[in-house]
């Protein structure tokens, strides 16, 4: 990354320069965002709340109580119990838990695909590039939720093959691996790899266009000069140089991957009981919402501000790493 220069004072009666990189100066315009500061700060709190809540709460987030059934929100459950007695402020952040995990290991498994796929065509080209992009080309025309409900119908199923595979591995180490709850983690998996498997098509385009941009600069020509091979030219010189952009569209697919799971959970096809998930526990308050609205509400509230953080932060990245858009 090339470095910029600010005049600090002056020196003897000369100019002082002091050097900053673009890094720096994006992090400085990035503070300046006060929409995208706030909205780091709250996904930094939701995140560890729902690894700490969880742990430190009295009560389980798979321990049923039907003697009180579902009560309102109160001192002793501070966002009130679901059908079944369960203590919703401690199955809506350990729900957090699953989304978080969903969103970020789909968008990771995007990012290595799509990274991957990308610079290698942006920097091959030629038939190379054609036909990987063609490839891409028809991957887009299969509508994206209907492939991945596809995906989770045919292979998170209790008789599927990989089900069976995932039996094998885990009856070592489980007592019951046939039990409800071990097949509920089966089926998160499956939404990792469903989402994951799909989300990638747009960061290879995305990607191309900035590795095609930079193949023909000058320090791309000056290490073909002394030997760097083509490998370590798209992982050490170019990537690096187009990883601005790759962040900025790495903050924007974690909501959407966010928001496919909800989706698939409020049909029925994501995450499965005992486990929670925000989409879940939106769709089963929304079964119960003209009796018991605390159950839709809470679970809907940090999910909606969840997917508004994620957009103002990556709005505010595209903003700070954007020369074009400079406002200071």
């Amino acid at each position: 990354m090339s470095a910029a220069s600010t005049i600090e004072g002056k020196e003897d009666g000369k100019v002082k320069l002091v050097g900053k990189s673009l890094w720096s100066d994006a992090f400085r315009r990035l503070k300046k965002n006060r929409a995208a500061v706030v909205s780091a700060v709250v996904l930094i709190v939701l995140f560890v709340c729902s690894w700490v809540v969880p742990w430190i709460s009295p009560y389980a987030y798979d321990k049923t109580n039907l003697a009180i059934g579902p009560t309102a929100p109160s001192l002793s459950h501070w966002m009130g119990t679901d059908f079944f007695g369960r203590d919703l402020f401690t199955r809506l952040f350990f729900g957090g838990r699953i989304s978080f995990m969903v969103a970020l290991t789909a968008t990771s498994m995007s990012l290595l695909i799509g990274v991957t796929w990308g610079g290698i065509a942006g920097y091959v080209g030629g038939k190379v590039d054609a036909l990987m992009m063609r490839i891409v080309d028809i991957l887009y025309t299969f509508p994206f939720l209907i492939f991945v409900i596809l995906l989770m119908v045919f292979f998170a199923g209790p008789k599927s093959p990989l089900y069976s595979a995932f039996l094998t591995i885990l009856s070592p180490f489980s007592d019951d691996p046939k039990g409800a709850k071990n097949f509920a983690i089966f089926q998160i998996f499956v939404v990792f790899f469903a989402i994951g498997s799909i989300s990638w098509l747009t960061m290879a385009r995305m990607v191309r266009g900035q590795v095609l941009s930079l193949r023909g600069q000058p320090f791309v020509e000056a290490a073909r000069s002394i030997g760097v091979g083509p490998t370590a030219l798209i992982f050490r010189h170019l990537l690096p140089n187009a990883l601005g952009p790759i962040i900025v569209y790495t903050t924007l697919t974690i909501p959407e991957v966010m928001m496919t799971e909800a989706f698939l959970s409020f049909l029925g096809l994501g995450t499965q009981e005992p486990l929670s998930s925000w989409g879940l526990l939106a769709a089963t308050g929304a079964e119960t919402m003209d009796y018991y609205w605390w159950q839709l509400v809470f679970p809907s509230a940090l999910l909606a501000a969840t997917l508004f953080c994620f957009n103002f932060l990556g709005d505010g990245l595209r903003d700070a790493m954007d020369p074009r858009v400079r406002k200071d």
